[in-house]
């Protein structure tokens, strides 16, 4: 059975651009707009990893974390977030909202790979 990766970002080239990188390593990909999007596509379907946006409307990655981290069921979930806010109190607030792994756009295909093949094998 294929894992399944929900992205939540508002850039659809992002979106894109993940959803080409990761389907050739055989992923199933679900993508989401924003938060709220995001949130609506997990009551529905089965994720195994998240990758996330912070800056979004609606509900932006820092809440679309805490929300995912209230519900009990994903509390192994792992968490990605990609992001091109680059300063250490982003990075920090981040992680200490539950994300498993923070990395900064732009960033290269090889390391997105390597981050999602950590958590899921």
């Amino acid at each position: 059975m294929k894992r399944v990766i929900l992205i939540a970002d508002d850039s659809q080239a992002i979106r894109k651009f993940l959803t080409t990188s990761l389907t050739i390593n055989g992923f199933d990909i679900v993508a989401a707009t924003d938060g709220l999007d995001a949130l609506e596509k997990m009551s529905s379907s089965k994720i195994d990893l998240v990758i996330t946006d912070l800056n979004m409307p609606n509900i932006d990655g820092f809440e679309l974390i805490r929300s995912i981290r209230k519900n009990h069921d994903y509390d192994e979930l792992p968490i990605i977030i990609l992001s091109s806010l680059s300063n250490m109190e982003d990075i920090k607030m981040g992680m200490s909202v539950g994300a498993n792994s923070y990395l900064v756009k732009p960033f290269d295909q090889k390391r997105i790979q390597y981050e999602v093949s950590k958590y899921l094998n």
